[in-house]
């Protein structure tokens, strides 16, 4: 006997907070409905869920306005009260977490998703909630066979399927080096939660080093060639126009993960049901990603600017490590950012009126004999680029978004369920084509 599919395909949680109404207003874009059937989208019902309905209506009017709002179920549903959780992720077979800082209210809401078998994604930039959900519900999730994905946002998809597009233009890659650039017309204004993310990750970096210590040795890929020298704390890139200097994201962390389980797995991960086809288009892509060593920067056109990104990371870093501090950078975000993070958030002029460029510039060997010779320099450089709209309301929900669309659409081509990191399981579909369509570029500038 069949089991009731769940009443809604998927459903937003916080949706009335910064990034989920944005996350809602791009979701709503691919709702069928018999007025206006979006025929290719596999999304037909939907629903929101947080703390205070009224706040959630305010944000599905926000989403849908000049025009009157959908008829979307809101569910109350609050991430310390696990059994309004379990209820909620009892509905879908799809969850959307928007609720951040996740180290503070994330685990319930996998917990949840973990016991009823449903599908989860977020938007998370958090290595050690990342790794903990891992830890805790990998093997759950798999016995449930649901899949928990996080970083499905600006953190941490352009850096993962930045770094294969650019692997797998060289026959033996060494290393790729990302540099990051945010542009605007107007001020660039962070999200809040972002920046508390961050300095709750200060406070908690000796954790996360534990956990590392406590957890048996990933395997590592081998790479051809010496590691690349560490290069100067600024660097400046007269090629791209940028200064830059070392981002501590957790863009690194999660490239490497999806590495080390390619690394196991050279083929990728089955799909629970995948067909002859796919398995083809599976192993052949994933036969073209090699591993190479892998670091994030972030780049301003103006030595001023990185004084400046150095001078926040400084009262960040010190601050961070005691409550007090903590308290003054949280309390007074716009003083200690010097502008660039306020509780508010962004206008929606700033938000549109900003944008970012990612550019990997690779190093590598053009035949197999150079790179065999174990010191021997990369002889070849390869630079590509990701380019698109402002990342934390625009390119973060085109992003989870069509994550969404995949996994629904696709489930059979996925892995049956565990805890990973966005690039191995969306790498061999069709994501980066998708997200080509929704305004995110990925081109190939120079070979040298």
């Amino acid at each position: 006997m069949e089991e009731t599919p769940p009443p809604y395909d998927m459903i937003i949680l916080g949706a009335s907070g910064f990034t989920g109404k944005y996350v809602l207003k791009e979701a709503l874009k691919f709702l069928r409905s018999s007025s206006s059937p979006s025929s290719s989208s596999p999304l037909k019902s939907i629903a929101i869920a947080g703390r205070n309905p009224a706040k959630l209506a305010q944000s599905l009017s926000w989403a849908t306005h000049p025009n009157p709002p959908p008829q979307i179920p809101i569910l109350t549903s609050d991430t310390s009260d696990f059994s309004s959780l379990l209820y909620v992720t009892s509905l879908t077979r799809l969850v959307l977490n928007c609720v951040g800082p996740f180290r503070l209210h994330g685990d319930p809401v996998v917990r949840a998703c973990v016991q009823n078998g449903t599908d989860y994604l977020d938007i998370c930039g958090e290595p050690e909630f990342m790794e903990k959900m891992e830890v805790e519900y990998h093997d759950q999730a798999i016995d449930k066979g649901c899949l928990v994905v996080s970083a499905c946002g600006f953190d941490s998809v352009p850096a993962e399927l930045g770094f294969m597009f650019n692997s797998r233009q060289f026959d033996i890659p060494n290393s790729v080096e990302a540099y990051l650039s945010l542009e605007s017309d107007k001020k660039i204004v962070g999200n809040f939660a972002t920046y508390e993310s961050a300095v709750l990750g200060v406070a908690n970096a000796n954790v996360l080093r534990q956990l590392r210590k406590s957890r048996p040795k990933r395997p590592r890929p081998q790479i051809p060639g010496p590691p690349p020298p560490k290069g100067p704390t600024i660097e400046q890139k007269k090629e791209l126009g940028l200064w830059a200097v070392r981002l501590p994201s957790a863009d690194s962390a999660v490239v490497r993960r999806t590495l080390s389980i390619l690394s196991a797995n050279p083929s990728g991960l089955p799909g629970v049901n995948e067909s002859a086809d796919h398995i083809k288009k599976r192993e052949a892509f994933w036969s073209t990603v090699k591993p190479a060593h892998f670091g994030v920067k972030i780049g301003t056109k103006s030595f001023l600017g990185i004084l400046r990104l150095i001078a926040v990371g400084l009262f960040i870093g010190l601050l961070g490590n005691f409550s007090f501090g903590r308290w003054l950078l949280l309390k007074f975000p716009s003083f200690f950012t010097l502008g660039w993070f306020r509780k508010k958030g962004p206008t929606e002029d700033e938000v549109s009126s900003a944008s970012f460029k990612m550019w990997f510039v690779g190093h590598g060997f053009s035949d197999s004999s150079t790179a065999s010779l174990g010191n021997k320099k990369p002889d070849t450089q390869i630079v590509t680029r990701v380019t698109g709209p402002e990342i934390g309301y625009i390119t973060t929900p085109i992003i989870l978004v069509q994550c969404a669309l995949i996994t629904l659409s696709q489930r059979v081509d996925l892995p049956k369920g565990g805890v990973y990191p966005p690039g191995i399981v969306f790498g061999p579909t069709d994501l980066q084509e998708r997200l080509q369509q929704n305004g995110i570029s990925f081109d190939l500038i120079s070979k040298a």
